[in-house]
C-alpha cells in the first residue's frame, strides 16, 4: 500500500511524501526546500529513492540540489532545461514506474508551459496536481493562455471520481472565500469552508481532497454551471468555456 504524507515547507506549501508499506525508502514530490526533508527522514529513519518535479518555480524545486548531493535519488521531471539535476525528463503520456505504483504524466500547462502532473492509478487512485488544481481553486496563469489552464483543468478533471488530489499548496480557504462570491448558491461550498476552518484551526492540511468533492466546490471546474457563470457575467465574458475561465481568474486574482 502508498502512503501519502505531507510535510510542511514555507507558509504554505506541502512536499508530499510517497512510502510503499514499510519500505525504508521513499519519494518526495516537488521539495522546494530540502531541510524539512531531510529532517523527516532523519527523525524517521528513512532514505530518499525519488523525487517527482511538476514545474520549475523555486518553491517546487529549491531543495533538489542538495537533496541530490546527499541522497542521489532518481529525479522525474519535465523536460525543461531550466531544472537542473532531472534524471528522467518526460512529457505527456510517458509512464513509470517508482513506490511500487504504474505513474503516468499528464501536461498540464497554464500555470507554467512546462508543468506536468502525476496520475496512477489504484484503490484509490492519487494524483499529484502541483499548482495546476488546488482544493477549491486554480494556479495563477505566470506562463500559460486561460484556454490552455481550462484545457489542462478539463483533462484533470475526467479522471475517476475517487481520485485523491495531492495539490501543492494550502490555499483551500482563500480559494473557498472566492468560491462563496463565484458560486453564490451553492451550499456544498459553504459546507466545505466551514470543514475545512475545523481543520485548519486544528493545524490539520485540507488535501487531499476529492475530484468529485471538486467538481461541486470549484468554481473553476464549474465553467459550465449556469449559478457560476451569472456571477462572472458582471466581470467580463463568460460566451464560452474559456471564457467563463478568462473571466473568474482574472477575478480571482484581484479578489
Amino acid at each position: 500500500m502508498l502512503s501519502v504524507t505531507p510535510i510542511p515547507a514555507f507558509s504554505d506549501n506541502y512536499i508530499w511524501l510517497l512510502r510503499q508499506d514499510s519500505s525504508q525508502e521513499v519519494c518526495v514530490v516537488d521539495p522546494g526546500d530540502a531541510a524539512p526533508v531531510i529532517a523527516y527522514l532523519e527523525r524517521e529513519g528513512l532514505t530518499l529513492g525519488g523525487v517527482l518535479i511538476t514545474h520549475h518555480h523555486h518553491d517546487h524545486t529549491g531543495g533538489l540540489g542538495e537533496l541530490i548531493q546527499r541522497y542521489a535519488p532518481r529525479v522525474i521531471g519535465p523536460d525543461n532545461p531550466e531544472i537542473d539535476g532531472i534524471d528522467e525528463r518526460v512529457s505527456d503520456g510517458d509512464e513509470f514506474r517508482i513506490m511500487g505504483r504504474l505513474f503516468e504524466v499528464i501536461a498540464a500547462p497554464g500555470h507554467t508551459l512546462d508543468h506536468i502532473a502525476f496520475f496512477t492509478a489504484g484503490i484509490p487512485p492519487l494524483l499529484f496536481s502541483g499548482d495546476v488544481l488546488f482544493s477549491g481553486g486554480c494556479g495563477r496563469l505566470f506562463e500559460g493562455t486561460p484556454p490552455q489552464m481550462c484545457a489542462s483543468l478539463t483533462r484533470l478533471d475526467a479522471l475517476p471520481d475517487d481520485t485523491l488530489v495531492f495539490a501543492a499548496h494550502e490555499y483551500t480557504l482563500s480559494n473557498l472565500a472566492f468560491a462563496k462570491a463565484a458560486d453564490p448558491d451553492n451550499d456544498d461550498v459553504i459546507a466545505a469552508a466551514r470543514e475545512c476552518e475545523r481543520a485548519r484551526d486544528l493545524d490539520r492540511p485540507t488535501l487531499p481532497t476529492t475530484l468529485e468533492r471538486e467538481r461541486r466546490i470549484n468554481p473553476f471546474l464549474r465553467c459550465d454551471d449556469a449559478g457560476v457563470r451569472r456571477a462572472a457575467a458582471a466581470h467580463g465574458s463568460t460566451d464560452s468555456k474559456d471564457a467563463t475561465f478568462a473571466t473568474l481568474r482574472a477575478w480571482k486574482d484581484n479578489f
